[in-house]
């Protein structure tokens, strides 16, 4: 069952509800209230630009552990040249716009429409979500972005205009910070090939309990602050 959500209240339908694809609920809007409950029920919005806001919590969870990352050798010797400059919540903006422009295989055009990109700027700009920024000779060339509630990391999308920008990005999120989980939310071989993992979503929420959003969570978990 699909249930239809408005502006007048920010609750959602418990998530074990969602059909088979995910698919829980429809409509609300994105404001930072409404987007902080849904994080924390394990539930995310998903749409394009010709729908109204969907909003997804998979049936089976897509989970990296920042301890099981998957680092190749090649990976190894280029983050050991210090090829990449790698740096947090400096522009995020740009992260996001990066990721909503960049192609992508069996895609045709974004979800990260320009409502979402403002959604998520102010949860920024509030102290919710953060980014991870990839340099090379000064330019901006890959990174991610996602949410942080308590100790786990929700990422939302990631983006590489050279190659092995955004493993560098996700790399180092995993190795610098005192992070639980990081929610990957569905399969793709790219992060599989890193360590992901799919977990049953009960297990999932269960990594949510306990958990609270905090306000500049990231810097407070950098393990060289």
């Amino acid at each position: 069952m699909i249930f239809q959500l408005d502006n007048t209240h920010y609750d959602f339908p418990d998530p074990s509800y969602a059909e088979e694809d995910g698919l829980l609920a429809v409509g609300g809007d994105l404001c930072t209230e409404r987007l902080l409950k849904a994080y924390s029920l394990g539930i995310f919005p998903w749409y394009n630009a010709d729908s109204p806001i969907l909003w997804y919590a998979p049936l089976d969870r897509f989970v990296l552990r920042p301890e099981g990352v998957k680092v190749s050798k090649t990976m190894q010797k280029l983050l050991a040249k210090n090829t990449f400059d790698i740096t947090f919540n400096q522009s995020f903006d740009a992260v996001i716009k990066n990721c909503s422009n960049i192609t992508r295989k069996d895609q045709d055009g974004t979800w990260i429409v320009d409502d979402m990109q403002e959604a998520y700027g102010r949860l920024h700009r509030e102290g919710y979500a953060h980014s991870i920024e990839v340099w090379q000779a000064g330019a901006l060339v890959g990174g991610l972005y996602g949410v942080l509630f308590g100790e786990v990391f929700c990422g939302e999308s990631m983006f590489a205009k050279v190659s092995n920008a955004s493993k560098a990005a996700l790399i180092y999120l995993c190795q610098n910070f005192n992070i639980k989980l990081i929610d990957c939310q569905v399969y793709t071989d790219h992060l599989a090939s890193m360590g992901a993992v799919e977990i049953e979503a009960a297990s999932f929420r269960s990594y949510l309990n306990n958990q609270t959003f905090t306000k500049n969570g990231l810097q407070k978990l950098f393990r060289y602050s």
